[in-house]
């Protein structure tokens, strides 16, 4: 059996993404993400874990699979992958590994 382990590397707020504070069209200032660097969860691949984001949880999708189908990138190490959610306010890099029973 293939579980992954999906760990926060980083966190980024609006303000390092645009360099100054972000409104949005309702005049609300955009907040970083909730989730924590150093936080991680495991998961089959296929159940999302209780308190991830759900936005976050399809944009790994193809790396969840590609995972928990053996395979592997070429730039990195066996069983790892470096992706980010597509949140262009406030991006999340995450580290996917697949760990093996």
């Amino acid at each position: 059996m293939v579980n992954i382990k999906i760990t926060v590397i980083k966190t980024f707020s609006p303000e390092e993404v645009f360099g100054h504070e972000y409104k949005g069209p309702n005049g609300e200032t955009a907040n970083k993400c909730n989730l924590k660097e150093g936080q991680s969860w495991e998961t089959d691949g296929w159940t999302m874990p209780e308190g991830f984001c759900s936005w976050a949880w399809e944009d790994l999708r193809k790396d969840r699979y590609l995972l928990t189908f053996g395979g592997n990138l070429p730039d990195t190490d066996e069983g790892v992958v470096f992706v980010s959610c597509s949140d262009g306010k406030r991006p999340v890099v995450f580290k996917l590994e697949r760990l093996e029973d």
